[in-house]
């Protein structure tokens, strides 16, 4: 079974209260509906990082974004996590002050999945630096991790038919 990387936000939108916004709702919608049609084809894995990240803020919604969370497997931070991160701000593919960003990356490398889910846009998914991201984690020796919006692989699927 292939390995999908849980990033931060995908637990936060699929988690959180409506929005008023109707952009911000949209990608809570695409979140829930991964979770819901998605999450079973796959193995997830995620991190301490991601841990950490969800727990923040309001404690009602830290606590149920971190129940979503709770049977996921850790990815063990190592060394190697740490180099591939400082490797992509290095390279200014992620921005010194988004280096939480490149850990995210940088876990889901090291941690052998094929897949990082984001809805991260700004950082991680981004289509201006992604083809570069992908070759300094073949450079680095991590090759074949591919990012991805919960809406890419909602695109690949039509109930309907």
């Amino acid at each position: 079974m292939e390995i999908v990387y849980v990033e931060t936000s995908v637990i936060s939108h699929a988690t959180a209260w409506p929005s008023t916004n109707p952009a911000v709702l949209v990608l809570q919608q695409q979140a829930r509906d991964w979770w819901a049609k998605e999450r079973s084809r796959y193995s997830l894995v995620t991190s301490q990082l991601v841990l950490d990240e969800a727990a923040l803020g309001d404690p009602a919604a830290a606590a149920e974004r971190l129940k979503w969370l709770a049977d996921i497997p850790l990815i063990a931070a190592d060394r190697r996590v740490e180099v591939v991160a400082n490797e992509l701000v290095a390279r200014s593919l992620i921005p010194a002050k988004a280096r939480l960003d490149a850990l995210h990356v940088a876990f889901a490398a090291v941690g052998a999945a094929q897949f990082l889910l984001t809805q991260n846009c700004r950082h991680i998914a981004n289509a201006h630096t992604l083809p570069r991201v992908y070759r300094a984690l073949e450079d680095l020796g991590f090759p074949g991790l591919l990012i991805y919006t919960p809406a890419e692989f909602l695109g690949g699927t039509d109930d309907d038919e």
